[in-house]
């Protein structure tokens, strides 16, 4: 196959023989054309003029002599205009390292206006006086900039990675439809309506999961998409909705076959778009290790600063270790009331003024923390102890939960105590807190880790009844199918639900967590048709209601169907850590906002009476009806 310069030196009538990121001082003498947007015009004095020419692959310095000097007069160039510009490449006197191009220049013979263009909003570069309303709405010059090509970059490597690493262990890209049934289980479902069949409506998948099943079924063994899912949820900085899934399935696999293969694809991951290797063993951890050390179910391992349980409703492999006897009968009402009491041991922090601990106690007093206060324990250098509770906690009481939160001289143990699960979320958010501001949580290290062992349901307290935990497709470990097959899913006794049965159910579901992201999660398959039924029921679903939404899958289980498995990782997400952002739509050509609009297409939109009246709709009058 010809290069780029090779094919443009035998076709002269091409708008450029070079992009502008390629030149080096090995062309020096060259005559070559150039084409592309002006980044900045630069006068020195009256007859010499600079301009930095860019394209998708770098930035060239033209120079543009007396005798274009006319021409530049009569029709000067501006910010963001397209040209075409022919000369030879010279030695640049003044060199700029900070560019690869920077050691060369084109002395400019002539050059041609293609396009002119009209003042830009913003400045298109690095840093960028645009803000994010801004940006947005103009999205395609937002494109032009350094910064958001290099996320766009990153995301094609590691779009390419995955496929080759997938390619090479035999799985197929098999594409599945856009246009599908509605089967609302978790987040609401996008519907489409169909003019064909008025009345009725297609939903867009929140994921390829039915599908990939029964590919399964048909003895595909091995399949992957890189395929777009659409969930109608509210947003954030890292949700979409539409995103980008790293869809996979496997025949004839049990957990650790799909651990093995998916540690073995983000590993290939890491060493081609990071240059990362990533030869570690990945850490395991069971839900429960998760939630009692941690406090949520992605934990951040790059540090710490592990929970400590003084007093704890949670339980962790059906026991309940917390260490009460080291603040019960003191008689601090705070303490004694609550249903949780959880500490950590910031490390380094005991010299925290009051001004810095009223600060954290604010911290977490806001809304989306939800604590009425924080109390501290001081564990000075000197080893005496300090804390807001001195007058209920002798020293060597303080000493001892200091001991227990694993703390040293020198640091400071943040307690905090109320409901159990506002209390558990409150501090977790507040370790990674205090990771972020002690310098913990660097963009550049990295700390994979499996997450297992899920409980199967969780209990909806309004409805009264069980819910998938992850989807209801979802596999029982096979220790516990049993206890689903024997036992009764109805709660008869709300208030005792952790005593039924059902509760202790785990799920064969894996979750594989990037500095405290989940990036991947998936699980091993429920394949035969009663242990299916049996799950829809324990989800309150009638048989008739069971047949109606996945009769389709239920019949294909009666045809031969293979044990499998799968993952989905979350595409958009994994770029965005590994380019060290906080938020998938940097790396995201065309996203959305935090509405779900997008402003630059200003989508969604209303549509015509002719389309509504085509697709047998009448819209509610929405002020009247106070929708």
């Amino acid at each position: 196959m010809l290069g780029f310069s090779t094919f443009a030196a035998q076709n002269q009538e091409m708008y450029r023989t070079h992009t502008c990121g390629e030149l080096r001082s090995a062309q020096i003498g060259q005559t070559v054309t150039l084409a592309g947007w002006v980044q900045t015009v630069r006068k020195l004095g009256t007859s010499i003029t600079f301009v930095d020419l860019r394209d998708r692959y770098g930035i060239t310095q033209l120079l543009l002599g007396e005798k274009l000097h006319e021409q530049l007069s009569g029709n000067p160039l501006g910010r963001e205009f397209v040209i075409q510009a022919k000369g030879k490449v010279t030695e640049r006197t003044s060199k700029n390292p900070a560019l690869p191009t920077g050691d060369i220049e084109i002395t400019v013979e002539s050059y041609t206006i293609l396009n002119k263009a009209a003042v830009p909003p913003f400045t298109i570069q690095d840093d960028t006086d645009g803000g994010d309303d801004l940006r947005m709405k103009y999205r395609f010059l937002d494109l032009r900039r350094q910064a958001v090509k290099k996320n766009l970059e990153l995301r094609y490597a590691v779009n390419r990675a995955a496929r080759n690493y997938l390619h090479e262990n035999n799985f197929m890209d098999l594409e599945t439809p856009f246009l599908i049934k509605s089967t609302p289980e978790g987040a609401r479902d996008f519907v489409v309506p169909s003019r064909m069949n008025p009345g009725q409506f297609y939903a867009l998948p929140q994921s390829p999961q039915t599908f990939k099943q029964l590919l399964m079924v048909s003895g595909y063994d091995r399949y992957y998409q890189i395929v777009k899912c659409f969930r109608d949820e509210d947003l954030r900085a890292d949700r979409q909705p539409e995103f980008t899934q790293i869809d996979c399935e496997m025949s004839f696999v049990e957990q650790e076959d799909i651990l093995t293969m998916f540690e073995g694809m983000i590993r290939h991951i890491f060493k081609t778009v990071k240059n990362i290797d990533y030869t570690e063993e990945i850490a395991r951890m069971t839900f429960d290790e998760a939630m009692w050390h941690y406090g949520n179910d992605k934990p951040d391992i790059r540090f710490g600063m592990k929970l400590l349980n003084l007093k704890s409703a949670y339980t962790i492999n059906g026991k309940k270790p917390g260490t009460g006897e080291l603040i019960n009968g003191a008689g601090f009402g705070v303490f004694d009331n609550a249903e949780a009491v959880l500490a950590i041991a910031a490390p380094g922090c005991s010299e925290y003024t009051r001004k810095q601990t009223d600060e954290l106690t604010e911290w977490v007093k806001r809304p989306q923390i939800g604590m009425q206060g924080l109390v501290y324990i001081k564990y000075n250098t000197d080893g005496s102890l300090k804390s807001s509770v001195d007058k209920f906690y002798s020293e060597d009481k303080l000493k001892a939960i200091a001991d227990a939160a694993g703390a040293q001289k020198g640091d400071l143990i943040l307690i905090l105590a109320g409901r159990e699960e506002r209390t558990r979320k409150a501090m977790s958010e507040l370790r990674l807190e205090m990771g972020r501001r002690l310098g913990f949580r660097r963009d550049n290290e990295f700390k994979l880790l499996w997450v297992l062992d899920f409980p199967l349901f969780e209990y909806a307290e309004e409805e009264n009844r069980w819910v998938a935990r992850h989807h209801p497709f979802t596999s029982p470990k096979p220790s516990d199918i049993s206890i689903m097959i024997n036992n009764n899913p109805v709660i008869e006794n709300a208030d005792k639900y952790l005593e039924h049965p059902y509760n202790r159910i785990k799920a064969n579901a894996y979750d594989m967590v990037l500095n405290g992201n989940e990036i991947g999660g998936g699980s091993i398959r429920i394949f035969q048709r009663e242990l299916q039924e049996k799950m829809f029921a324990a989800l309150g679903m009638s048989p008739e209601e069971a047949l109606h939404k996945f009769g389709f899958l239920l019949g294909a289980f009666e045809y031969g169907a293979p044990p499998h498995g799968g993952i989905a990782f979350g595409f958009d997400r994994l770029c965005a850590i590994l380019g060290g952002s906080e938020s998938i739509r940097d790396f995201i050509a065309f996203p959305k906002n935090n509405s779900g609009r997008d402003v630059m297409l200003d989508a969604p939109s209303t549509i015509d009476d002719i389309q509504l009246h085509e697709l047998s709709i009448q819209l509610k009058n929405i002020e009247r009806d106070g929708l």
